[in-house]
C-alpha cells in the first residue's frame, strides 16, 4: 500500500509539474499580450512625444553647438555659445527677471488655487457650477486673456483705474511702472491658469479620508491646526506636483509678456524666453538662441529637483 502510494506519487508528480509549467507559460504569454496591448495604446502619445518633444530638444542641443544662420550655413563651434552666454549681461538680466517673476507668480497661483479648492471642497451647493466657472479662464486663449488684462490695466480708461478713480485713487500705470509690471503680469497669468491647479488640489482634498478630519474635530483641533497638521501632509505629493508645473509655466512665460509689455518698461519684464525669441527670430542667431533654451531647460530641471528635495514628493 505504501509502495503503491509512493508509486502513485511518483506517477502524478510529473503531471503536476507539467501543469505548473504550462500555467506559468500561459501566465507569461498573457502578460506579454497585456504589455503589447498597453504599448499599442500608448504608442500614439509616445510617438508624439518623440517627434514633438524629444526630437526638438535633441535638435536644439545639437544646434546650440553650432553657428547656424538663416541661410542654412552652419559651423560647429562647440561650447562657444555657452561661453557667450556667461559674458552676456542681457542674458543674466533676463534670467533675473524670470526668477523674480517665478517668485511672484508661483505663490500667487498656488495660493489662489488652494483657497478656491478649499472653498469648493466645503461647498455643497452649486459645486459643479463654480468648479466649471473657475476653470473657464484656463481654456481661454493666452493672447486673448492678455489683451483683456491689458485693457483692464489701461491708465486712461482701463477698468481697474476707473474703479480707483471712483475711490479718488490713482491712476496707476500698472504696466509702465518697473516695480509693478511683474506683479501685474503675474496676476493676469494667475487668473488665467489657476483653474487647472485648483482641480488637481480639489481632487487631492477629496481623496483625503473624511474620518481623519472628523476625528481631529472631535478632539477639539481647530480649522487651522487641521489644515496645518492633517490636510497639508496628506496633500504633499499633490502640492509638489502643482508647484512643479506652475514653476515650469513661470519659467516659460512669454505670450503674456509679448502682448502686454513687449519686455518693457526698460526690460523690467524681459523674460528668458523673450531673450531666446529675440536671439532666434530678431537677430537670427539660432545657435545662440538654442544654447539659451538649453540653459532654460537645465534651470527648470534643477529647480524641480530642488523642490522635490525640499518638499519630499513621496515618502521615503
Amino acid at each position: 500500500m505504501t509502495e503503491t502510494a509512493r508509486g502513485g506519487a511518483r506517477r502524478t508528480r510529473p503531471a503536476g509539474g507539467r501543469a505548473a509549467r504550462e500555467g506559468n507559460a500561459g501566465g507569461r504569454a498573457a502578460r506579454r499580450r497585456e504589455a503589447r496591448t498597453g504599448l499599442l495604446f500608448v504608442a500614439p502619445m509616445l510617438l508624439l512625444f518623440l517627434v514633438f518633444r524629444f526630437g526638438p530638444t535633441l535638435g536644439a542641443a545639437l544646434l546650440s553647438l553650432t553657428d547656424y544662420r538663416i541661410n542654412g550655413e552652419w559651423t560647429f563651434i562647440g561650447a562657444e555659445n555657452y561661453t557667450r552666454l556667461l559674458d552676456d549681461d542681457l542674458f543674466w538680466e533676463s534670467l533675473g527677471v524670470t526668477a523674480a517673476y517665478t517668485a511672484v507668480f508661483v505663490p500667487m497661483t498656488v495660493g489662489l488655487s488652494m483657497a478656491t479648492a478649499l472653498l469648493l471642497h466645503r461647498a455643497l451647493w452649486l459645486r459643479g457650477f463654480f468648479r466649471g466657472l473657475f476653470f473657464l479662464p484656463y481654456v481661454t486663449s493666452v493672447v486673448l486673456a492678455a489683451v483683456i488684462w491689458k485693457w483692464i490695466y489701461e491708465v486712461e480708461d482701463g477698468l481697474l483705474n476707473t474703479a480707483l478713480g471712483a475711490l479718488s485713487l490713482g491712476p496707476v500705470d500698472f504696466l509702465g511702472d518697473e516695480d509693478l509690471v511683474l506683479p501685474s503680469v503675474a496676476a493676469a497669468s494667475a487668473w488665467r491658469g489657476f483653474g487647472y491647479s485648483m482641480l488637481i488640489l480639489l481632487a487631492g482634498l477629496q481623496s483625503i479620508p473624511r474620518e481623519t478630519s472628523e476625528a481631529a474635530t472631535l478632539d477639539g483641533v481647530g480649522p487651522w491646526q487641521r489644515f496645518r497638521w492633517i490636510t497639508l501632509p496628506l496633500l504633499r505629493p499633490v502640492l509638489f506636483f502643482v508647484l512643479v508645473i506652475e514653476a515650469i509655466q513661470a519659467f516659460q512665460v512669454f505670450d503674456a509678456v509679448y502682448v502686454m509689455t513687449a519686455g518693457g518698461p526698460v526690460r523690467a519684464s524681459y523674460s528668458l524666453v523673450y531673450f531666446v525669441y529675440d536671439s532666434g527670430f530678431k537677430f537670427f542667431d539660432f545657435g545662440y538662441a538654442s544654447a539659451a533654451g538649453i540653459v532654460l531647460f537645465l534651470v527648470v530641471l534643477v529647480f524641480s529637483l530642488v523642490q522635490r528635495r525640499l518638499l519630499g514628493g513621496d515618502e521615503d
